[in-house]
């Protein structure tokens, strides 16, 4: 079987890779491609290759602009880290997911369901296998995942609403949740820090430890710090050290310059 994999993160590329080296079965890959254009011109200059491994998000963009591009000819099997509901549409539109990070279980799944429907994309390489036009736009509206753009607030009697622009970040402090806004006024909102850190746009928010949730424009000074780990001041001025884990540094930074 000749399998292309689609996908951005070098760790995922060889993760892969190497899943698909130990699972059962005779499988040649023939290229992993990280971008929106590179996909395109590698599919406009080669046969279809037998099964797709595609990610959602690649560096260029998003990979269902692959199909606008070009005719693809091969059964999909999307890649993604999208919560269930999102997911469950994926299965509408594919041979099937996989969610990061991808266990051999759910590969050998995966295969086998494609091998299992085979004969309904065709045996023939010249038979076209193609995503309709309703199923890429369901796919397209998936990939534009929609972040809050407001909070509400509780000052003693009074409900009000802060637009997302004017937070600067969030922190946690006794299963208490604050948005500190650009002015330096504070706020309880009724959101743990994990839901705020999946409900904020990732492009201009980071979760710098367990409990600190920054807007890039709050980040005012970075320092390296005992350990390998970072330090960082924020404004308006945090209360408390903000540090960051060894284990997060390389994300930080690859964070930080987008």
């Amino acid at each position: 079987m000749k399998i292309l994999i689609i996908e951005d993160e070098p760790f995922a590329q060889k993760e892969l890779k190497r899943l698909l080296d130990i699972a059962e079965g005779k499988f040649e890959i023939l290229d992993m491609i990280d971008t929106v254009e590179d996909s395109v011109e590698w599919l406009k200059e080669n046969p279809p290759p037998d099964l797709i491994f595609l990610d959602i998000q690649l560096a260029d963009g998003i990979s269902f602009d692959i199909f606008r591009k070009v005719d693809v000819k091969s059964p999909v099997i999307f890649t993604t880290a999208y919560d269930e509901y999102a997911i469950r549409a994926f299965q509408l539109n594919s041979i099937d997911y996989l969610l990061k990070p991808v266990k051999l279980t759910e590969l050998m799944r995966a295969i086998n369901k494609y091998e299992s429907l085979r004969d309904q994309y065709g045996k023939e390489k010249d038979e076209s296998v193609n995503i309709t036009k309703t199923q890429l736009e369901s796919l397209i509206n998936l990939g534009k995942k929609e972040y809050k753009s407001r909070f509400v607030a509780k000052i003693g009697d009074q409900i009000k609403y802060i637009p997302v622009e004017d937070a600067a970040y969030f922190y946690a402090e006794d299963n208490v949740v604050f948005l500190i806004n650009k002015n330096a006024n504070r706020y309880i909102i009724e959101y743990s820090i994990e839901e705020i850190d999946s409900l904020v746009d990732p492009k201009s928010f980071y979760r710098l430890n367990r409990s600190v949730v920054a807007h890039i424009s709050a980040i005012d000074k970075v320092y390296k710090y005992l350990n390998s780990r970072l330090k960082v001041e924020l404004l308006p001025e945090s209360e408390k050290e903000v540090l960051i884990s060894r284990a997060k540094v390389a994300d930080f930074m690859k964070w930080m310059d987008r």
